[in-house]
């Protein structure tokens, strides 16, 4: 039991940093804050998901509505889901 537990550790430490998200360029960066802006939100946590192909996750944006929401953004920048926190 004591093995298995050390195997399935190690598979997850291994496997975590393929997972990892990676954060977003300057220049992709402006891209996502102008669509953000377009819906009247600014700021969050932009990040890179590197599982997904290159979308953009924006986590925690503030908008004039009062409302803090979630953004999924493709990578070619087209707005995909907007979640309300």
């Amino acid at each position: 039991m004591k093995r298995v537990a050390m195997v399935l550790g190690a598979v997850l430490l291994t496997a975590g940093p393929a997972m990892a998200d990676e954060k977003a360029s300057a220049d992709e960066a402006v891209k996502v804050n102008a669509i953000l802006s377009a819906w009247g939100c600014e700021g969050g946590r932009i990040e890179k998901e590197s599982e997904a192909g290159g979308v953009f996750e924006v986590d925690d944006a503030k908008c004039k509505d009062g409302g803090q929401y979630d953004f999924r953004i493709s990578k070619d920048f087209k707005l995909q889901v907007i979640v309300s926190d």
